[in-house]
């Protein structure tokens, strides 16, 4: 989620020759698979010590995994929560965590088996009891942004000093790695109650470091957790993460040796990476940029007004304009390098502005349409923004924008406010999480908590039903052909991963998720 927006263009870049996607990837992980071996055979064993100082895009919207709300937390929230389950980086196969292992007796039940001897930052035990008290405050918890995340679980059971069992109201194979996001994210139970609603600017979780200060807009510094329990981990004694939301700025800022890593660049600034000796790591991602829309009132209740907005968008010059020929034009929320990506659907909106105004006609708009879309205000997301009105305009879709940060506006258009989002759905490790997240009635991404269909629903419980994945890929492709019937997104292209550090930062592992974790890192002398 999660919406976020990405990183202004470098000006000075000019655009580069297109490849196809499948070049790209190949160029990507051949470049980034056989460096860092190379580079690590170099640099000797990883040693400890020092602070790592960071150019963050956006400031949390909460440092709660409970309550916030952008795809942007989770940098942060790597560094203080420990999850129940984690993931491959390559794959995103799910692994264990603080569950060392788990299983799934019948279709309903779900058994956890936690690791021993993990304390929280505040000195209380992780155990049992608090897995439940963390799991039962998500799904029904009054400021939880992630219930729809637990849907599926009917009550969470205390089996065990380190033995939780849940009861699912049905099947549900996407629950590994849905515990390996926010929802599996653990923080103290003491902390919680202490603190209330301050938990979100003060969060005591089980992770390598512990906060240190949340200067709002500003920095964001974790310290050493002295008793992780992770041998010898982590290697940094801290982290500093300045907030920074033009990322030619923070660019800037490593390049002068202010800053240590920057992260969520675009492709264009790839040229001043290589020009600046930085060292780059990239790879394929799950952001999607796309178009939310409030599909639950009008105008956009109709159908038809939404599937002429995607048919007057102009996809390939879209991605052309705005991220340099460098990206994947989406169809769906799924890229082609996924395993559930579903070809069938490749232009099921082909650009006919003819069409878009046709469609508008027969919901009642011969004349066009005025429109309120939400977006950002840095440089990458006005130029996304002036490209965009440019295409609806030709079909008679006329749009007035309301731009402010990141953390205000997707706040504002979940609480119902405009027609459509201008950002990104930053991925979930599993795909059924973000078909349910984004469509199911009641979810947070759902801005007008609007059930799409019956049919959609029906399918999403489908999706989850089964653990064998040719099954999944078959259910999740009627999923996606669902939404796309319907037009109640409208997908324009996937971004890639582009972070740059100084020389001195050391073993950074780029994932399929996109969103850096710095548990390996560790800096050179």
């Amino acid at each position: 989620m999660n919406p976020m927006s990405f990183p202004p263009a470098d000006a000075s870049v000019e655009q580069p020759v297109r490849v196809t996607r499948r070049e790209m990837i190949g160029l990507i992980t051949g470049a980034f698979t056989a460096g860092p071996s190379a580079m690590a055979l170099a640099q000797g064993a990883p040693r400890r010590g020092g602070v790592l100082k960071v150019a963050a895009p956006a400031n949390p919207s909460s440092l709660d995994p409970a309550t916030g709300g952008a795809g942007t937390d989770h940098v942060f929230l790597y560094t203080i929560f420990d999850t129940l389950i984690e993931w491959e980086y390559e794959t995103l196969r799910a692994k264990p965590g603080l569950a060392e292992s788990w299983s799934f007796p019948d279709p309903r039940t779900m058994v956890l088996n936690l690791r021993k001897g993990v304390v929280f930052h505040d000195g209380t035990p992780f155990d049992a009891a608090a897995v439940k008290f963390n799991l039962d405050r998500s799904r029904t918890g009054q400021r939880s942004n992630i219930k729809a995340d637990l849907a599926t679980i009917d009550s969470v059971e205390v089996t065990g000093s380190h033995g939780v069992t849940l009861r699912l109201n049905q099947p549900d194979a996407a629950l590994p790695l849905i515990l390996s996001d926010r929802a599996g994210m653990m923080a103290s139970p003491k902390a919680v109650q202490a603190l209330g609603n301050e938990h979100d600017r003060k969060p005591v979780g089980t992770g390598p470091w512990r906060l240190v200060n949340w200067a709002d807009g500003e920095k964001v510094s974790v310290t050493r957790n002295d008793k992780y329990w992770k041998p010898g981990m982590p290697y940094l004694d801290g982290i500093e993460m300045q907030i920074i939301i033009e990322v030619n700025t923070g660019l800037r800022s490593v390049v002068a040796g202010q800053n240590d890593y920057v992260y969520f660049l675009s492709p264009q600034q790839r040229a001043v990476v290589d020009r600046s000796k930085l060292h780059s790591n990239s790879g394929p991602t799950l952001y999607c940029i796309q178009l939310y829309m409030n599909f639950g009132r009008a105008p956009l209740n109709d159908a038809k007004v939404r599937r002429a907005i995607n048919h007057a968008i102009d996809r390939e010059a879209f991605v052309k304009a705005t991220m340099g020929g460098l990206a994947e034009v989406a169809w769906t929320q799924l890229p082609s390098a996924h395993w559930a990506y579903d070809k069938s659907l490749v232009n099921a909106w082909p650009h006919d502005v003819d069409a878009a105004r046709k469609l508008l006609a027969e919901a009642g708009h011969k004349d066009g349409i005025d429109l309120t879309f939400l977006g950002y205000t840095d440089q990458r997301s006005v130029q996304r923004q002036e490209v965009f009105m440019e295409q609806l305009r030709k079909a008679g879709i006329r749009v007035k924008w309301n731009n402010g940060s990141i953390a205000d506006m997707s706040a504002r258009f979940f609480r119902q406010e405009g027609d459509g989002l201008l950002s990104a759905w930053t991925g979930r490790p599993d795909p059924s999480l973000t078909f349910s997240l984004m469509y199911a009635k009641n979810a947070y991404f759902n801005a007008g908590k609007a059930e799409p269909s019956f049919e959609l629903s029906a399918a999403l419980l489908a999706s989850r039903a089964s653990t064998d994945q040719e099954v999944r890929k078959r259910e999740l492709g009627r999923v996606m052909k669902i939404i796309s019937d319907l037009s109640l997104v409208a997908p324009l292209c996937f971004q890639l991963e582009l972070d740059a550090s100084a020389k001195k930062v050391q073993g950074y592992k780029p994932n399929l998720l996109g969103k850096p974790k710095f548990e390996n890192v560790w800096l050179s002398e």
